[in-house]
């Protein structure tokens, strides 16, 4: 199993713009063979001081995938370049971890 852990921040006030954008491609990605959870976060309200913060203008998206065949499958699906050309324009940065469990 692959779990990714993707910051998406946007250019600056267009956070909904690209979240609208993100959550009309989570069907098709869902749809996809070896799709565990795909799905955005952002920072918790009244956690407390510990809390470090992404910002208002970045999201999470927390993903998991039944093996990295299916990572790279997902990466190169065409709902993937089409979602990448249609908010390259919107996004100021993109940062992606890819993790393995360790045990």
């Amino acid at each position: 199993m692959i779990r990714v852990v993707a910051v998406i921040t946007a250019k600056p006030g267009r956070r909904d713009e690209l979240l609208a954008a993100f959550r009309a491609n989570v069907p098709n990605v869902r749809a996809e063979q070896g799709c565990i959870e795909y799905a955005s976060h952002a920072d918790a309200d009244g956690i407390g001081p510990f809390q470090t913060r992404f910002g208002p203008d970045a999201f999470v998206v927390l993903e998991t995938w039944a093996s990295p065949e299916a990572l790279s499958a997902h990466i190169a699906a065409p709902h993937m370049r089409a979602y990448g050309q249609k908010t390259k324009d919107l996004i100021a940065s993109r940062v992606i971890h890819v993790l393995s469990a360790i045990e």
